[in-house]
């Protein structure tokens, strides 16, 4: 069956620094809209606080990838943390409005060389038979800091909303310095190109790296594989349907049609997140043992069911419910497509990484705007049904997806 402890040792690291910045990132979301307000700002410019992040994580995923590729994952991911801490205290210290904006956004871009040098160092270093065992234990740290990091930043921001941000930036910190000593004896990436050239060329190795001797694969040739193609529709439909519609739609449609306590808001999201922080590693087995398809297949198909249950079932009970299996269901999607990417990389390949996260970012940029439009031009229900549409087309290609990678 394989556990966390057959897992190579970066994962372990990789995976409680995951959890470091996961907490500190729960910590300071509750501060921000408190802070951003505090200098007298509307709704409107207090998200786009929010939405400054997300857009610099977007805009420079693709260059962090090919940063990753010149300059190997731990000098990106130290550079990256380091701008994660800097910025973050710098935000905490503005004393206006453009500082804070200017500041947030470049929070982004140290997440975003972070996030993609973090996953690139994983799925290399990670034999394909335990890429899903791998992805779930990375991923369920950091799900479960972000359970537990807002109940930790709800007292701090009662001592002062600028705390938040001290204490994630010195927490980055301490486990960016953690994380570069740790990782120092980690194989560079042209290294362990040419040490499983080798161990191919002559039958030795013991296959804890995932390369196979080939150069590193481009973004324009892993859009040839209909693997990588599967792995980037489904990641966009669960940034649309579950980073976005999830935490922006569904929230209003419990208020205005369920017509249910706005209590209910956070026990939801809750909720979900437990499910899938605890699913991850069971889910990560799953993709090792069954495959990558099944897992794609089974979770798209879970994420769609909670939109039809949304839909046909307008009750409390229903809401919550959804929000539960959702948690499973993206449990499968993110560990299933993230190990597709490391069968397709093969070892190397800092921009097909960043190439997959990004279309969860841009999913959980468009869709909140395109649901929340059809939702108060026409109704909740053809929100849903639009996301669902989207989250099918993933189901699809996920389907046609051979079984393993060409």
């Amino acid at each position: 069956m394989g556990g966390f402890r057959e897992l190579p040792r970066e994962v372990k690291i990789l995976t409680a620094v995951a959890f470091t910045v996961a907490v500190g990132f729960g910590i300071q979301s509750p501060a921000i809209p408190v802070f951003a307000g505090e200098f007298g700002v509307g709704s409107a410019a207090v998200g786009a606080v929010v939405s400054a992040f997300a857009f610099m994580r977007l805009a420079t995923g693709l260059p962090g990838g090919r940063l990753v590729n010149r300059f190997g994952e731990r000098a990106v991911l130290t550079t990256g943390m380091a701008l994660l801490a800097v910025t973050s205290i710098l935000a905490g210290l503005s004393w206006n409005y453009p500082q804070l904006l200017i500041f947030r956004g470049a929070c982004g871009v140290g997440s975003a060389l972070y996030t993609v040098s973090a996953m690139n160092m994983l799925l290399r270093v990670t034999p394909a038979s335990h890429r899903g065992r791998a992805t779930g234990y990375f991923q369920g740290g950091y799900y479960l800091g972000t359970v537990t990091g807002p109940a930790l930043g709800g007292g701090l921001l009662g001592v002062s909303p600028r705390l938040p941000f001290f204490v994630y930036g010195v927490a980055v910190a301490i486990a960016g310095a953690i994380a570069t000593v740790a990782l120092s004896k980690a194989v560079p990436i042209t290294d362990a190109v040419a040490r499983t050239g080798t161990a191919a060329k002559t039958g030795t190795g013991s296959g804890a790296g995932a390369g196979d001797g080939r150069p590193g694969i481009t973004l324009g040739r892993a859009l040839r594989h209909r693997s990588y193609l599967a792995a980037l529709t489904t990641n966009f439909g669960l940034g649309w349907a579950v980073f976005g519609v999830r935490v922006s739609v569904l929230p209003l449609y419990l208020l205005v049609v369920i017509k249910a306590d706005a209590a209910w808001i956070g026990t939801g999201l809750a909720v979900g997140a437990i499910m899938q922080a605890v699913t991850l590693p069971v889910a990560g087995r799953v993709a090792d043992q069954w495959g990558r398809r099944p897992s794609l297949l089974l979770g798209q198909g879970l994420i769609l069911g909670c939109l039809v249950m949304v839909i046909t079932w307008q009750a409390l009970v229903a809401y919550v419910t959804a929000f539960a299996l959702m948690g499973l269901g993206t449990a499968f999607c993110t560990t299933g497509g993230a190990a597709t990417v490391g069968d397709v990389t093969r070892g190397r390949g800092g921009t097909v990484v960043a190439g997959y996260q990004m279309t969860a970012d841009l999913g959980m940029t468009v869709g909140p705007l395109v649901a929340g439009q059809l939702a108060a031009s026409y109704s909740y229900e053809v929100a849903f049904l639009a996301t669902g549409a989207v989250v099918l087309i993933g189901w699809i290609m996920a389907l046609v997806m051979p079984s393993r990678p060409t």
